[in-house]
């Protein structure tokens, strides 16, 4: 969803998630050695990376971590007997090397599974599925819906540092000198709503989520589509991240996370962030597809 050199960031200490134990924005201190899925079932304790997207991973008003990717991610250790989740925020650009790092064990932020990231860490079955928008000025006076639109008609269109939609807007032909590079949602809105851009792109989740926490921001979300890069449609499906060699902690994960899926639990879980039925990946989705793609 930065390149550049991950900091350790703002940390303060948040309220537990209620009835799951204690989930705060700590400091990042090593994760330690040894194998990740026994010494957490021993600790009954795990580390979470998130990147403060909503409505992916963030902080509420209140202070506690939640979002779809934090609270999936809890319903599924609980059935490994993992009962509290601690969580860190860093750049979302900086989520995998802090991971690698061993600062956290596991990335919980709503990322896409790409083949570059796959070459950098271990992603999950596929948890979620999106299609891409645009958030536009009230009216969409200039009628876009599609990036291939925005670089049609000269438009500037603002992404989230490190996220896909870049790539997205570079294959559609946006010019890099129109394409701006953010680093949080609400610098994405501010600059729709200034006129620095005509549009912001991110997932149809992302948009329609943070206009309905902006009402009176003058903005709305176009209709979702499939982007495409390189010419082929690209199917957005997003995971939760690993480091390589912890296979044994993805599988017990991908096992839970299959169950929350068959059984009706994600939905539950998922629908208050925006998430609908329509966001369950297709069973014939996989990881290895999406890492290959």
């Amino acid at each position: 969803m930065a390149h550049g050199e991950w900091t350790r960031r703002d940390l303060l200490r948040w309220s537990a998630f209620a009835g799951v134990g204690i989930v705060g924005l700590s400091a990042c201190q090593s994760t330690g050695s040894g194998d990740t899925l026994t010494r957490a079932q021993g600790s009954r304790t795990i580390k979470i990376g998130i990147a403060n997207e909503a409505p992916y991973g963030f902080a509420d008003s209140s202070g506690n971590v939640t979002g779809e990717a934090p609270n999936v991610a809890r319903a599924a250790f609980q059935g490994m007997g993992i009962t509290t989740v601690q969580a860190s925020v860093v750049p979302f650009d900086q989520l995998i090397p802090a991971l690698n790092a061993q600062q956290f064990d596991v990335v919980a932020a709503g990322m896409n599974i790409t083949p570059a990231r796959c070459r950098a860490a271990l992603f999950s079955n596929p948890d979620y599925s999106a299609l891409t928008a645009l958030l536009v000025p009230v009216g969409n006076p200039q009628n876009v819906a599609t990036l291939q639109d925005v670089a049609a008609k000269g438009l500037t269109v603002t992404v989230l540092s490190a996220a896909v939609e870049k790539g997205y807007a570079e294959s559609a032909g946006v010019p890099d000198s129109n394409i701006v590079v953010l680093d949080t949602q609400d610098n994405m809105l501010r600059a729709v709503t200034t006129g620095r851009v005509y549009c912001a792109a991110l997932t149809d989740i992302s948009l329609k989520w943070l206009a309905q926490q902006n009402p009176g921001a003058g903005v709305q979300v176009t209709p979702g589509y499939t982007p495409t890069q390189n010419g082929q449609p690209v199917t957005s499906a997003g995971g939760f991240v690993f480091r390589q060699g912890d296979t044994s902690l993805q599988q017990a994960f991908n096992t839970q996370l299959a169950t929350l899926h068959n059984n009706g639990q994600w939905l539950t879980i998922a629908s208050p962030f925006g998430f609908t039925a329509a966001n369950l990946p297709n069973p014939s989705l996989t990881t290895a597809q999406l890492c290959a793609a």
